[in-house]
């Protein structure tokens, strides 16, 4: 997957309990409303925290335009025909043969393996097609993200620090990395 293989994404990604789909406008609002609990912001580098108005719709817009860098699929439990949104997982190219991961589900679905599930369907993906790494970046104190990408196959590459925008300071994080080819022989 490159950057010009965003746009040629597939549409969905099935997994027994969820469907990563591509984001629609009406997801805004329930992005808004997870996104806005401090407990996911402050889990992730990117989300503020307060999360105001329109902050959501931006991001939607953004992530559905035609040529946009980041891949961005919501984690679906719903129906068909239902908004089941509880999370969101993307992908980032971040040069010619690496890809970042990233994800979050909202509180009340945490420690029911819908993380795993996700990280499992999105890296089966791409590792269909891309001969490289991805890579992932978790908090430090976010041991339940660490276990996510573990238990995928992911493997420590270190340690660093990212800039959190809802605590507006640098945080300690673990850098993890995948081998799309690991994957395809198996990620246990």
């Amino acid at each position: 997957m490159s950057n010009s293989d965003t746009a040629t994404a597939p549409q969905e990604i099935t997994t027994p309990r969820l469907r990563l789909r591509r984001l629609r406008a009406s997801d805004a609002a329930v992005i808004g409303l997870y996104a806005s609990d401090p407990r996911v912001a402050r889990m992730t580098t990117t989300i503020p925290h307060p999360y105001l108005p329109g902050i959501a719709e931006a991001f939607v817009e953004r992530a559905r335009a035609p040529g946009a860098k980041l891949r961005v699929w919501a984690m679906d439990s719903g129906m068909d025909g239902e908004n089941g949104l509880i999370g969101l997982i993307s992908l980032e190219a971040r040069g010619a043969r690496v890809l970042e991961l990233g994800y979050w589900v909202a509180p009340a679905f945490w420690g029911t393996g819908y993380a795993s599930e996700a990280v499992e369907a999105i890296v089966g993906y791409v590792a269909s097609g891309f001969d490289g790494t991805i890579t992932a970046e978790v908090l430090q104190e976010n041991d339940a993200a660490a276990k996510v990408l573990t238990r995928s196959g992911f493997r420590y590459l270190g340690e660093g620090e990212a800039h959190s925008v809802a605590r507006g300071a640098m945080v300690p994080t673990f850098r993890y990395g995948l081998e799309a080819a690991s994957f395809k022989a198996g990620p246990r």
